[in-house]
């Protein structure tokens, strides 16, 4: 099985960069290849001979002109045939008793563990070579169907195989993502899902899982739970409390969720009390930009992802903190896991003078180059970032450097130079996997090192969790503080 080398996503359009970023280029694709193992080609078995009985010359035989030749060739037909009829009973008794060896093995001896079978018993390959885990995946499926005693969950088996392949490849930005999970995916890219409307946290959550925001206008909000309210249970099924059956943090979030208009039961403690919630699941708009306007004309901007709408949101955040008198801006895009590159662009170029604003490679080879026009934000601006500043979050505090239109301020950020993009397959499921590589305005790699703030500032770790979960106050913010300190030095 050959890949398709001249494939190109189905939608450019789609790729990001944390997770599938977007590349402008290219047509859409002819088909798709295959990464994995086809299901005809996991159970094809050698042809011909019978799991290593010779196999038969069946070139046609010229028989020369002499006398009494007839008893010979019957002779040879007879014992020909019998030959073949001993072959095909043993190839049937082997398979019928794959304990006694390696399928279709001669011997009738049982092999014991650690056995080495001879390579003259292995299955006949096919003539023609696959890849080497194309081959590995065909002779591990033989030995399972042949030996594993237990029953075989083909769709769990798939998904594993699946999701080891994709690990094997090194790269740490490229996975698997399960048929019952690419819903989700595709959801959290338009900053929308169809919930309740909480944000739940991963802290002590032996006594219940915490409630550490609530959308407003939500089926949550108007269902009256809180910030702090502890979940204990999702229809009856208790939540990480050490009892059979009990759910974990990411099944509760699955369970919660569903189709928009059905009803999902929680049992909640709220201070103590603890009561049963039906609550209607509506689609729930993640707000993805917020802003304030702070002391001294400083308006705080904060970016929570560069998904669907970021460019737009942002620049309209600040629109109106210009209209109500903001004369400089702070962008915080900590924790910020990055998003589409057309969202990036869009931003950049709104803030930007004329100029590189971003390049790629893709799989192909192809540069592109996206550039900004004349016109540009002419006002003072900094960038708060830290060590979970990914990818499209990384190049915006980048290009802002590069172009000397804003201070950087916090921690390194990690330092990613991929792009990927999600190619559904077609059992539901979906890999996504890096697609091209990308620099920065004046052509840097931040691979494996990131952008270096001009202002270092770093938080202790509780004021790290604090700050991920909105519980760190402005004034505790040491690299909030320093921002608002460079940008309102005379």
């Amino acid at each position: 099985m050959e890949q398709n080398s001249e494939y190109t996503p189905e939608n450019e359009n789609e790729n990001r960069l944390p997770d599938a970023e977007t590349q402008n280029d290219g047509p859409a694709p002819a088909e798709r290849p295959y990464y994995y193992a086809s299901q005809e080609q996991l159970r094809a078995y050698s042809t011909g001979s019978a799991y290593g009985a010779e196999a038969w010359d069946t070139r046609p035989v010229k028989l020369v002109k002499q006398t009494r030749v007839w008893p010979i060739v019957l002779t040879a037909v007879l014992t020909c045939g019998l030959t073949l009829l001993l072959s095909l009973a043993l190839f049937s008794g082997q398979r019928a008793r794959p304990a006694d060896g390696k399928p279709g093995s001669s011997s009738t001896e049982s092999t014991q563990p650690g056995t080495v079978i001879p390579g003259s018993l292995r299955p006949e390959r096919p003539a023609e070579s696959d890849s080497l885990w194309e081959q590995k995946l065909s002779e591990i499926k033989e030995y399972v169907d042949a030996y594993y005693i237990g029953e075989v969950d083909e769709g769990k088996l798939a998904d594993a195989m699946a999701a080891g392949l994709i690990e094997g490849l090194g790269d740490e930005w490229s996975y698997y993502i399960p048929a019952e999970e690419y819903a989700s995916y595709l959801e959290s890219v338009t900053n929308s899902y169809v919930g309740i409307g909480v944000t739940i946290s991963a802290e002590n959550v032996d006594k219940g899982i915490e409630i550490v925001d609530v959308t407003p206008d939500s089926p949550a909000y108007h269902a009256g739970l809180e910030i702090g309210d502890l979940i204990l249970a999702v229809e009856g099924v208790p939540i990480l409390d050490g009892s059979e059956g009990a759910i974990d943090l990411n099944e509760t979030k699955n369970r919660v969720r569903g189709a928009e208009g059905t009803d999902v039961t929680i049992t909640v403690s709220h201070n103590g009390e603890v009561r049963d919630l039906t609550i209607t699941r509506a689609t729930i708009k993640t707000v993805n930009v917020t802003w304030e306007l702070l002391e001294d004309g400083l308006a705080y901007i904060h970016i929570r992802n560069f998904e669907q709408d970021a460019a737009k949101d942002s620049i309209a955040a600040i629109e109106a903190a210009k209209a109500q008198g903001a004369t400089a801006i702070i962008f915080d895009v900590r924790f910020n896991p990055g998003g589409y590159k057309h969202e990036l662009v869009a931003l950049l170029d709104y803030l930007l003078p004329e100029g590189p604003l971003f390049r790629s490679v893709d799989y192909r080879g192809k540069e592109s180059v996206d550039e900004s026009d004349k016109v540009f934000l002419d006002m003072p601006m900094a960038v708060l970032v830290n060590y979970d500043s990914y990818s499209a979050a990384e190049f915006f505090a980048a290009a802002l450097q590069e172009y000397d239109a804003a201070e950087i301020v916090g921690a390194q950020t990690y330092g990613k130079g991929r792009f990927q993009t999600a190619l559904p397959l077609d059992d539901g499921s979906a890999i996504n996997i890096s697609i091209g590589q990308y620099t920065t305005p004046n052509g840097v790699s931040l691979v494996g090192k990131g952008v270096t703030p001009d202002y270092p500032v770093e938080l202790t770790e509780e004021q790290q969790m604090d700050l991920y979960y909105s519980r760190l106050e402005k004034e505790d913010d040491a690299q909030l503080q320093k921002a608002i300190e460079v940008l309102t030095a005379p």
